[in-house]
C-alpha cells in the first residue's frame, strides 16, 4: 500500500535515493541544509519502506521550484511518482496567495519531459518565454 507523508524526508533516505538513480554524491552538510532550507518535503513508502521523495524550494511566494522527484528504480511505473507530484502540487496550491501568480518550475532529466507534460508544465523555450538556463559553481 502506497503511504505519503508530508515534511519526514531525513537524509538518510536523501542520499539513499538520490544515489539509487545515480545522481551526483552530496556532501553531508550540503544535503542537510538542502532539506533544512526546503518549504515542503514528501516521500512515499510501501510496505513501510520509503521508495520516493520530492522537495520544495522558493521563496514561497513568488515562485518555487520543484526539486529532486525521484522514484527509486524498483518502484517506477506503479503511481509514485504521480503520488509525489501530486502533493507537491497540493502544496503549491495552498502557498499561492489569493489573487495572485505563483510561479511553479522545475527542471526534469532528460527524457522525462512527458511525465511533467500530463500536470500541464511547459518546455522552454516558448515564443514568450527563453531558454532556462543553468550555472554550477564548483572549484574547477
Amino acid at each position: 500500500m502506497l503511504k505519503i507523508q508530508e515534511n519526514m524526508l531525513d537524509i538518510d533516505t536523501y542520499m539513499n535515493l538520490r544515489a539509487a538513480v545515480g545522481w551526483k554524491v552530496l556532501k553531508e552538510e550540503q544535503a542537510l541544509l538542502a532539506l533544512k532550507n526546503s518549504i515542503f518535503t514528501v516521500t512515499a513508502s510501501i510496505d513501510d519502506k520509503v521508495v520516493g521523495m520530492g522537495r520544495m524550494v522558493g521563496d514561497g511566494a513568488v515562485i518555487c521550484y520543484i526539486q529532486d522527484l525521484v522514484v527509486h528504480p524498483s518502484y517506477q511505473k506503479l503511481g509514485v511518482g504521480e503520488a509525489l507530484m501530486n502533493s507537491l502540487l497540493d502544496h503549491a496550491h495552498k502557498l499561492k496567495l489569493e489573487g495572485t501568480e505563483l510561479m511553479l518550475c522545475l527542471m526534469c532529466a532528460k527524457g522525462r519531459e512527458g511525465f511533467y507534460e500530463k500536470y500541464g508544465f511547459i518546455g522552454r523555450p516558448t515564443d514568450k518565454l527563453g531558454p532556462g538556463m543553468i550555472m554550477y559553481l564548483n572549484e574547477d
